[in-house]
């Protein structure tokens, strides 16, 4: 898989811009939903297309240039070297009309400008080489006369042909030549009025058919642009869909915070990155007693204002906090100390509490109270795994249950809690 130019990633950063634009894609599907000749592109959408194209367009109009350069400096030569000596020198002047006239797109088209300098300066360029062309006809006269005149004729169709401009500037181009050939050929000694006209309609028949083929082509060119438009925007909603079903697959649906799986994930990665890291696990005491008396929809109020308070009091976003169980929250603090640690969890408990949120059968106190278990370790030494620093979370929350509520315990390897008091707490 090859990685993705510059060029191309800003060019698809730019048309990611355009998707996200309701006003353009209102005006794409209403472009879609016609007839596919009746494609135009205008405003906005114009722009958005000129954005896909113009490096494609600008590096076919400066090769053709480059082309137009050789082959006109080697017809020179070679008219030099095989006409008689005042027939080559005449054709000096033209010649450089139409190596100037390339040279000049050439350069404009070197960066990025408004389409109307663009375009315009395409145009005035190809009426000068064509000019100039004519002018080498006219400058060689006789069986050359009528040749550089078709030279000039295939100059301008090859151009009509290979230039992705719009139709203005495309039949602009072909009324040039035509005219160019006409006038021109009405001057020519060696041919009558007649077969000068006779000439004029075959070429204007295979000019026009050639400009209505460029019409065609551009209109398919700008209905694929606008089926890209459309595919990409369907890829975007598609993608910020499985985003909110991903960030919904990682939160709990109650409170807003992680949900256990994701803090699982989390705990995981933050080891790798950060050098020490504290669990803490806090519980609503006598949540059941809440239920009971004041029902669930209280409780889940209770709830959401608990976790709100928690996400308040993390430091950075580095730290998270998970709803771990049914009134349980598991939080995360990443590069601290132990005091730091115990002073993040009493300002949690200190806060909770002053909120006095009435919890009536509790045996705590009239107003919502939690226990938190903290433990603290550094995450480099190989003494401790996430599991292990989790479980004594878990051996200190139970401590703070045991030693009556409502408070902050420290991990303390002395204070083991039966097995059975643990069992729920597993990862």
């Amino acid at each position: 898989m090859t990685d993705q130019s510059p060029t191309s990633v800003a060019t698809a950063s730019a048309l990611d811009a355009y998707v996200r634009d309701p006003a353009i894609m209102e005006e794409v599907e209403r472009l879609l939903s016609g007839r596919t000749r009746n494609i135009r592109l205008k405003g906005a959408v114009a722009e958005a297309f000129w954005d896909r194209t113009w490096r494609q367009a600008s590096t076919i109009v400066r090769s053709w240039m480059v082309w137009v350069m050789m082959l006109d400096a080697l017809t020179l030569v070679l008219n030099l070297i095989l006409l008689p000596e005042t027939s080559g020198a005449a054709l000096l002047l033209p010649a450089a009309i139409v190596l100037s006239a390339a040279v000049a797109a050439f350069l404009v088209w070197r960066k990025r400008r408004s389409t109307r300098v663009l375009h315009g300066s395409l145009t005035v360029a190809m009426l000068f080489m064509l000019f100039g062309i004519g002018l080498m006809g006219v400058a060689a006269g006789g069986e050359l006369y009528e040749r550089f005149l078709n030279v000039m004729v295939f100059t301008a169709i090859t151009g009509i042909i290979i230039f992705a401009v719009p139709m203005r500037h495309t039949v602009a181009l072909a009324a040039i030549v035509l005219s160019l050939y006409l006038l021109l050929q009405l001057q020519n000694p060696l041919v009558e009025a007649r077969s000068a006209l006779s000439g004029f309609f075959f070429y204007f028949c295979g000019v026009s058919a050639t400009v209505v083929a460029r019409r065609t082509a551009t209109i398919l060119a700008q209905k694929s642009f606008l089926l890209e438009l459309r595919d990409r925007r369907h890829v975007a909603e598609l993608a910020e869909a499985n985003h909110r079903l991903d960030e919904l697959s990682k939160l709990d649906p109650l409170t807003g915070v992680a949900n256990r799986r994701w803090m699982r994930e989390l705990v995981g990665k933050l080891w790798l990155e950060a050098s020490t890291v504290a669990v803490l696990m806090c519980d609503i005491d006598d949540f059941k007693a809440l239920n009971d008396h004041r029902g669930h929809a209280e409780g889940d109020r209770c709830l959401r204002e608990v976790a709100d308070i928690i996400r308040h009091h993390l430091r950075s976003t580095r730290d998270c906090v998970a709803r771990y169980g049914g009134e349980e929250f598991m939080i995360l603090l990443c590069n601290v100390t132990d005091a730091e640690a115990l002073t993040v969890a009493e300002q949690i408990r200190s806060s909770i509490a002053a909120a006095a949120f009435s919890s009536p059968g509790s045996r705590v106190a009239p107003f919502v109270t939690v226990s938190i278990g903290v433990a603290a370790g550094t995450t480099g030494s190989g003494e401790h795994t996430p599991e292990h620093l989790q479980r004594q979370a878990d051996q200190a929350l139970y401590a703070a249950k045991r030693a009556g509520r409502n408070r902050v315990m420290a991990f303390n390897p002395t204070t083991q809690p039966p097995p059975e008091a643990l069992s729920r707490f597993a990862v």
